[in-house]
């Protein structure tokens, strides 16, 4: 099959458009997979939600969804998928915590590229002994976009087909492969999938394991993941959701003294991001009210422990980075 968007395949910008391609897309899933099952990796994102949500009114059970919960997702994130997808939409969710063994494999390792091979592969490990688990699985669903297509030769890697063994063949279920980031976002919507999952702002693939800047540590782990939730918080209720391309935390491997109940406290120091962009390949910072700066430094030195300064990064791309590695 051709992985040229048809000339005359139209934008999907409504509701209507969304659930005349919903409707297509359910016929044609059950005409490529008939009474078989598929397997799908989870991460809880948009396009493996939106392939999830579209499956499910498809096929219902036939769908095998394995969400890997690797300890490096944003506080609430595997929550929330089983909460939707087993509890809501009765899917057929493997959930596996392997928090442990994902922190054990990065104990010690500060270089950022080499921790983003390790969680790749041990992810595709971890996705794959589930799938050994499983029989009679012979088609793999996957969360590939249009742009995917275009920069990638349609492998996207983040969904682990390209790193499974060769013995593991499986015939690819593809649905959402013509449409923008845009496009899949709308179907979401027609789905009925929750507005924060299918809105959620871009969040890296080997997620908060490159916001804990260097060798990552439980405790460091845990204060980037509150210190986010308390920046995403206040940015919802101060109208900044949605407005602001990406926002997050990051804290380096380093300690600076401070004053907490009277006495010196060597702790850490919280970075705040935020950045608006329109292809991810220049970015301008987002002027966030001073005033907003101080409640949420107020908030994240209260609340998060280990922590005593808060850093409000000013860079644009270029020269810096939307992500700190």
């Amino acid at each position: 099959m051709s992985n040229v968007r048809p000339a005359s395949m139209q934008r999907i910008t409504n509701f209507e458009l969304a659930n005349a391609f919903i409707d297509e897309q359910v016929k044609a899933i059950r005409e490529q997979v008939k009474d078989q099952k598929v397997l799908l990796a989870l991460s809880g994102g948009v396009d493996s939600s939106v392939v999830a949500g579209l499956l499910i009114k498809a096929i219902g059970k036939q769908l095998v969804s394995v969400h890997v919960n690797h300890g490096l997702l944003r506080k609430g994130e595997p929550e929330q998928v089983v909460e939707v997808f087993r509890n809501q939409l009765d899917a057929n969710l493997v959930y596996v915590d392997a928090t442990d063994r994902f922190l054990d494999k990065l104990k010690g390792v500060s270089d950022p590229e080499t921790k983003r091979k390790i969680i790749g592969a041990e992810f595709i490990r971890v996705f794959e002994e589930e799938a050994r688990k499983l029989t009679d699985i012979k088609f793999l669903a996957q969360g590939t976009i249009y742009p995917d297509i275009l920069e990638s030769g349609g492998v996207k890697a983040h969904h682990n087909v390209g790193g499974l063994p060769e013995d593991m063949q499986f015939e690819l279920v593809e649905p959402l492969k013509f449409l923008y980031k845009d496009e899949v976002r709308v179907v979401g919507d027609a789905l009925g999938l929750p507005h924060g999952m299918v809105y959620r702002q871009p969040f890296p693939g080997p997620g908060l394991g490159v916001r804990c800047l260097g060798a990552i540590t439980k405790d460091r782990l845990e204060a980037v993941r509150e210190s986010d939730a308390i920046l995403r918080e206040e940015f919802a209720k101060n109208g900044l959701e949605g407005k602001v391309w990406q926002y997050f935390t990051a804290i380096p491997d380093i300690k600076s003294v401070g004053v907490r109940n009277d006495l010196r406290a060597d702790e850490w120091c919280v970075i705040i991001r935020a950045v608006n962009t329109k292809d991810a390949m220049t970015a301008t910072v987002e002027p966030v009210p001073f005033e907003l700066l101080s409640h949420i430094t107020n908030r994240i030195t209260t609340e998060v422990k280990g922590v005593n300064r808060v850093l409000f990064d000013l860079t644009p791309k270029p020269t810096g980075t939307i992500e700190w590695e």
